[in-house]
């Protein structure tokens, strides 16, 4: 091989090699900081130990506060089903029943979800976007099974 396409050969290699390491460790930390979202009637499918985002619905008289710490366990809801959350530190000012939020944390093997963080951060009448779509699609899916049922009744 001639000297100059040598040198040619190791740069485009050096340049590949670079690249594709850039690009891996790249990925990799996005990998680490994806957080999925999943409604209550989906967060059954997340898996166990991995941080997710859960939104929904507080469910009214769901609400149960530790007298003697900050812990706290509530429902979250999309209307189709529940989920028990728990958490521990000052919840948001916005935070009550029947106000939709956004927690994030780690689905534990017991189908209990542990959050590490709880998100209210607007008024009573905003919803996130990724809530109102999942409500939303269960009262579609809601409407349609009643549909059916009447379709099929003489």
């Amino acid at each position: 091989m001639k000297p100059l396409r040598r040198r040619r050969l190791i740069i485009v290699l050096s340049i590949l090699t670079g690249l594709g390491t850039a690009i891996g460790l790249g990925l990799y930390a996005m990998q680490q900081n994806i957080n999925l979202f999943y409604a209550p009637s989906d967060i059954k499918e997340a898996p166990v130990g991995v941080l997710v985002r859960l939104g929904g619905l507080v469910v009214d008289g769901s609400v149960k506060r530790n007298s003697e710490s900050l812990k706290v366990r509530f429902d979250l809801t999309d209307n189709a089903e529940n989920v028990t959350v728990q958490y521990e530190g000052i919840l948001p000012d916005l935070f009550r029943e029947g106000q939709g939020i956004v927690t994030m944390g780690r689905m534990q093997a017991d189908g209990e979800f542990v959050a590490s963080e709880v998100l209210a951060k607007h008024d009573e009448n905003y919803m996130a976007p990724e809530i109102t779509d999942a409500i939303m699609k269960t009262k579609v899916e809601a409407l349609q099974k009643s549909y059916e049922k009447d379709d099929k009744t003489p």
